[in-house]
């Protein structure tokens, strides 16, 4: 019973540094769903270039899906008429890293890793997707071109996907309309999608911060290259979302964790696991999957050892130790907390997503 207060009252620390900002990031991806339209992404990624890879990996940053999520919306850009190369970028930069993610990284590790981990994201998403560009490029023919601008023109047309233009969230509606649908994306199906691992990260960094002593991580995770290979090998097979996977890094890292092998495990568990890869096979094929893998792989220790270097260079400390040490609980902490209990049960009622007229194709 002792052990599993102390578990408990780790995970609830946890929970309330990082609730305010996971609140935070949720609102700012209902900011992007009601202002960005659907098709945005794939008007701009149909040419085998160098821009449109990079067009990719930017917009995948801030978009808040997770290694799951990410693979219908990659599909949909590439029959939309996305390169491999630019759809490559895309599935990378957007579940390594969101809004959420980033402002999760900001409370649980450090500012430095908030703006590092984004970057690397970005990094890798180009480095693979020209990877994927030079050795697997596509052979795309006129059909092919002709069916993604009839269905871009569907798309700009009725962007909601209802058949008609009398829908609110169509190109008529009003700022509050879009509002509106944003929020209830972001705090529905958005969080419905990402809380459940969120918590389970929650509490697998309690469990690290009750039964990992640093001592047993300098034993066995001391090396910084066997760190990094270590957080691979755990982090390519496991399914985790960027926001469910910070905990768990910064758990690790308060017990003396490189910095650089938390950056490989942020970067390697989100955009890879067993059952994700066999579906990017079926959107890219087997060559181009196998450069997504390497391309991830490699890039991630690459920059695992320039972040290393960075903190190093700096004198700067990564981790959260100040946050637990003062119990990680204040008032906004804990009200934060409280609210994302209530949004669980409020969408396990029934009631999150998009239900009324104002978003009735959600």
């Amino acid at each position: 019973m002792v052990l599993l207060e102390q578990i408990l009252a780790e995970s609830w620390n946890v929970l309330c540094l990082s609730a305010p900002y996971m609140l935070f990031g949720f609102f700012i991806a209902g900011l992007l769903k009601a202002f960005i339209p659907d098709d945005f992404v794939a008007r701009h990624l149909g040419k085998e270039n160098g821009r449109s890879i990079l067009k990719a990996a930017l917009f995948g940053v801030p978009i808040p899906l997770c290694s799951c999520g990410v693979l219908p919306a990659a599909a949909g850009i590439r029959k939309q008429g996305a390169s491999k190369g630019a759809t490559t970028a895309f599935l990378i930069s957007t579940p390594e890293t969101g809004v959420d993610s980033i402002a999760v990284t900001w409370a649980l590790l450090d500012p430095l890793m908030a703006l590092l981990r984004p970057l690397s994201a970005f990094i890798t998403a180009m480095v693979t997707g020209q990877l994927v560009r030079s050795l697997d490029s596509d052979v795309k023919v006129v059909a092919k071109k002709q069916a993604s601008m009839e269905m871009l023109t569907m798309a700009q047309d009725d962007p909601c996907g209802c058949g008609g233009s009398d829908s609110p969230v169509g190109k008529r509606a009003s700022i509050m309309d879009r509002f509106r649908m944003g929020m209830r994306f972001s705090f529905g199906d958005l969080f419905t999608d990402i809380s459940g691992w969120f918590f389970v990260g929650v509490v697998i960094a309690g469990f690290i911060t009750v039964f990992i002593s640093p001592d047993l991580v300098d034993a066995y995770l001391g090396n910084p290259i066997v760190a990094m290979f270590v957080m691979l090998i755990v982090g390519t097979p496991l399914y985790v979302c960027a926001t469910a996977s910070t905990p768990i890094a910064a758990a690790l890292v308060l017990k003396g964790l490189n910095p650089g092998a938390a950056l490989v495990f942020l970067l390697a568990g989100p955009a890879t696991n067993a059952a994700a890869l066999s579906v990017i096979t079926g959107i890219l094929g087997k060559k181009s999957m196998v450069l997504y893998l390497i391309g991830i792989m490699v890039s991630s220790f690459i920059l695992g050892f320039a972040v290393d270097a960075i903190y190093s260079f700096t004198g700067l400390t990564a981790g959260w130790q100040a946050g637990v040490e003062h119990g990680g609980r204040t008032f906004i902490g804990t009200l934060s907390a409280l609210v994302l209990f209530g949004l669980v049960l409020f969408n396990r009622g029934g009631h999150g997503g998009c239900s009324d007229s104002a978003c009735e194709c959600g």
